[in-house]
């Protein structure tokens, strides 16, 4: 069973930094399309950066490209998101999938998600 748990989150001042961290199981690792994703009060869910298999291709969302930094430790099966100078506009729940299918960050083919974990900026 695909197993996916987020950590990291909390509360942060705008411009400081925290790192995601998406833990997994139940499956090969590096086998599988992996992203984080995050939705904010009354807002859809949408992509903010996915890592192809085996660490390859990396997307990352206009709206934290410089900011964020996807990485995974494969022999740990672990996925991070490092985000830096963070803003208000980044609050929301931020979530980690994975999918065998490799079809870039589009949120639809991710069918194995994690608990969300809450990233709340204060200006």
């Amino acid at each position: 069973e695909v197993q996916l748990q987020a950590s990291g989150g909390g509360p942060v001042r705008t411009g400081g930094s925290l790192r995601l961290s998406c833990a997994t199981s139940g499956f090969t690792f590096d086998e599988y399309n992996m992203g984080w994703f995050r939705q904010a009060p009354g807002k859809e869910r949408e992509a903010v950066s996915c890592l192809g298999r085996s660490g390859g291709k990396s997307y990352y969302a206009d709206s934290v490209k410089g900011r964020f930094t996807i990485s995974s430790d494969s022999a740990k099966k672990v996925m991070y998101l490092q985000m830096n100078s963070l803003k208000p506009e980044d609050t929301a729940v931020y979530y980690c999938a994975a999918d065998l299918r490799n079809y870039g960050c589009v949120i639809t083919f991710f069918g194995s998600w994690g608990q969300g974990t809450q990233v709340t900026v204060s200006s």
